[in-house]
């Protein structure tokens, strides 16, 4: 029997991008989707929630982790229930095929006196840190020989960041803490690449993308200051494009919603 390939949005079951994400993924392949949501409790109504829109989706082929960014305890006990969903559904060999990793909020300083110690804390805990201990614990799920033979195409792990993490492309200044932490972010995607491609046994490659502009919480406060305003279901369509044709030499870097590279 071949390896079992599944897909991992992490948040992903509840709104946004990462809602998106899961809907597409479920809509556009037939293989298992793991999303994640804080929520406990109501599982059943989240499910409904994201498979009412879809017609023909198998019901079982969506599962639900409860994952809080903000505790690796909790990040921990979501990767420890993903393992035991796979042993109870006796998957040959089972795998990542493609990770979102989404995780993002914004506070949007204008100015020093804006910068608030608490909000740095928490932007800094969702935009990098949690990434981080997701790779920590998740990313044992990924291919790796012999378990998986030789792969044609390697396992996607991707982050989504943001065009203001770029260093060489800020000339607007403000939003410090979105800015800095997504840059971090952006070293965090490198820095994991690199580890991949010093263990070749692991069939993965890691890296960013930028969605643009989508019309959802995190974006609110702007979107009267944009044309290109984004549906979060053109947005996961587009990056699930993007991400699918990403060659192994595109690893490590950051690229939008229209395939360009975004500088460092």
């Amino acid at each position: 029997m071949p390896p079992s390939p599944f897909v991992l949005v992490t948040p992903g079951a509840t709104r946004g991008l990462g809602l998106a994400l899961t809907r597409q993924f479920l809509r556009t392949t037939n293989i298992p989707v793991y999303a994640t949501t804080r929520r406990e409790g109501e599982d059943e109504a989240i499910k409904k929630k994201i498979l009412d829109e879809l017609d023909g989706v198998a019901p079982e082929r969506l599962n639900l982790l409860h994952l809080d960014l903000t505790s690796e305890k909790s990040i921990a006990s979501a990767a420890d229930s993903l393992a035991r969903s796979l042993r109870e559904k006796n998957l040959n060999h089972p795998y990542i095929h493609t990770a979102f990793i989404t995780g993002g909020m914004l506070v949007p300083e204008k100015k020093p006196a804006d910068l608030d110690f608490d909000e740095i804390q928490k932007t800094f805990q969702i935009n990098t840190i949690s990434h981080l201990l997701i790779i920590k614990h998740f990313a044992c799920f990924l291919p790796t020989k012999p378990h998986h033979h030789h792969l044609d195409v390697p396992s996607k792990w991707i982050h989504v960041s943001a065009r203001v993490g770029s260093i060489e492309d800020n000339r607007l200044g403000g939003w410090f803490s979105y800015r800095a932490s997504k840059a971090a972010l952006n070293q965090v995607v490198k820095t994991f690449d690199v580890y991949l491609q010093h263990h070749p046994n692991m069939q993965a490659i890691c890296a960013g993308v930028h969605p643009g502009t989508v019309k959802t919480d995190l974006s609110k406060a702007f979107w009267d200051s944009t044309d290109s305003l984004l549906e979060p279901m053109d947005a996961a369509s587009n990056l699930i494009n993007v991400v699918e044709n990403l060659k192994t030499e595109q690893r490590g870097q950051i690229w939008d919603w229209a395939r360009r590279r975004v500088p460092w």
